[in-house]
C-alpha cells in the first residue's frame, strides 16, 4: 500500500524547468551550480539554429557531459516572421513539458546569461502558457560582455558612469537613433548583434570621432577568439554571429 502511494505521488510531480547560463565560451566561467545541474539533471536541451546545426551552448560544456549521453536539441529560427517565431517557442516547450509531466527536471542549455538577450526567455514565457504549474528557474551564467571586458582589459564603468546595452541588430529600424543616442549619453556602449549591422555602426562611429574606442570580439573565450582594435578594418566583412563591440567614450 505504502509503495504504491509512492508511485502515485512521483507521477504526479511535475519537473522543474532550469534555463542554464553556461556562459560565452570558456568552459571554466561555468558556475557551479551551472555544473552540478548539468552532471545530474535526468534531461538536458540544447538550443540549434537548424536541425543538424551545432549547438553553441552545448560546445561549451561538451568536456562536462559523460560520453554518450544525450542532449535533445531544439531548433530556433530566430530569423523568422514573428508568428513562426513564436509557434516554434510553443512547440518546443511542448516537448519539454512532456519530460516535466512525467516528474523530470529537465535543463536548457543557453550561452551567456539566460536572461539576457537569450532563447530561454521567449522558451520560458511559453512554457507558462503551456504547462503552468511547472516552476521555471533561472541560473545566471557569466555574459559575454563581461567576458570581453576583461579579454581586452578595460573597465565597463566605475563611480558614476553609465552602461548601455543594446542590440545593433535592430539598428536599420530606427535610423541609427537608439545607437547614436546612447553613444552619445552613456560611457559605455555593449553593442550585442552586431554582425548584421557593422557597416553602419562604422559609418556612425566614423561620424562620432570614436572609431579609436571601439573594440570587437568574436566568440570570446574559444580556440577561435579574435580580438579587432581596428573596427574600420571590418568594413565589408561577413561577421561570426557571435560578435560583440564595446565602445567607451
Amino acid at each position: 500500500m505504502s509503495d504504491r502511494r509512492t508511485t502515485d505521488n512521483v507521477s504526479n510531480r511535475i519537473g522543474t524547468f532550469y534555463g542554464i547560463g553556461v556562459g560565452p565560451g570558456d568552459p571554466e566561467l561555468l558556475t557551479l551550480k551551472a555544473y552540478r545541474l548539468i552532471r545530474t539533471l535526468p534531461r538536458l536541451y540544447a538550443p540549434v539554429s537548424r536541425p543538424g546545426a551545432p549547438s553553441y551552448a552545448r560546445s561549451i560544456v561538451a568536456e562536462y557531459l559523460d560520453p554518450g549521453r544525450p542532449v535533445v536539441e531544439l531548433p530556433f529560427a530566430m530569423r523568422a516572421a514573428p508568428e513562426e517565431m513564436a509557434a516554434q517557442w510553443r512547440a518546443n516547450a511542448e516537448v519539454i513539458a512532456e519530460d516535466l509531466r512525467h516528474g523530470r527536471d529537465v535543463g536548457f542549455l543557453t550561452e551567456g546569461d539566460p536572461l539576457l538577450y537569450s532563447t530561454f526567455i521567449h522558451l520560458a514565457s511559453a512554457m507558462k502558457e503551456v504547462c503552468p504549474e511547472a516552476s521555471v528557474v533561472a541560473v545566471p551564467g557569466v555574459s559575454s560582455f563581461q567576458a570581453v571586458a576583461a579579454a581586452i582589459g578595460i573597465p565597463l564603468v566605475d563611480r558614476d558612469e553609465r552602461l548601455a546595452i543594446l542590440p545593433a541588430s535592430y539598428e536599420e529600424l530606427d535610423g541609427g537613433v537608439r545607437v547614436r543616442e546612447a553613444l552619445e549619453r552613456f560611457d559605455t556602449v555593449v553593442l550585442f548583434k552586431v554582425a548584421s549591422a557593422i557597416d553602419r555602426v562604422i559609418d556612425l562611429l566614423e561620424e562620432l570621432g570614436r572609431t579609436d574606442r571601439a573594440v570587437l570580439v568574436t566568440r570570446c573565450g574559444r580556440p577561435d577568439e579574435q580580438i579587432v582594435r581596428d573596427v574600420r578594418s571590418l568594413r565589408g566583412r561577413k561577421l561570426d554571429y557571435f560578435s560583440l563591440m564595446i565602445i567607451r567614450r
